[in-house]
């Protein structure tokens, strides 16, 4: 599983990429968590306010920190 974490870089990217890694070590799945910056690359998923997080391609949030409840879930569902 490949999770993605969407942003500039801004506390709230650092907030929601340790909640992803939080989810990842609760729920025991194998998942690499990748930061991406470029704002080419983030525009390809059509987001247009980070940070956001995308799972196996699939954007599951954006515009908000998710916590690691809701992120667990979104790890659920992509399983």
């Amino acid at each position: 599983m490949i999770i993605k974490i969407l942003g500039s870089g801004c506390m709230n990217c650092k907030k929601l990429y340790e909640n992803a890694k939080a989810a990842v070590e609760e729920t025991g799945v194998e998942a690499e968590i990748v930061k991406v910056e470029d704002f080419k690359e983030i525009m390809k998923y059509g987001v247009m306010r980070t940070p956001a997080i995308v799972i196996n391609e699939k954007v599951k949030a954006f515009g908000k920190v998710s916590t690691v409840s809701e992120i667990k879930t979104f790890i659920e569902d992509a399983r």
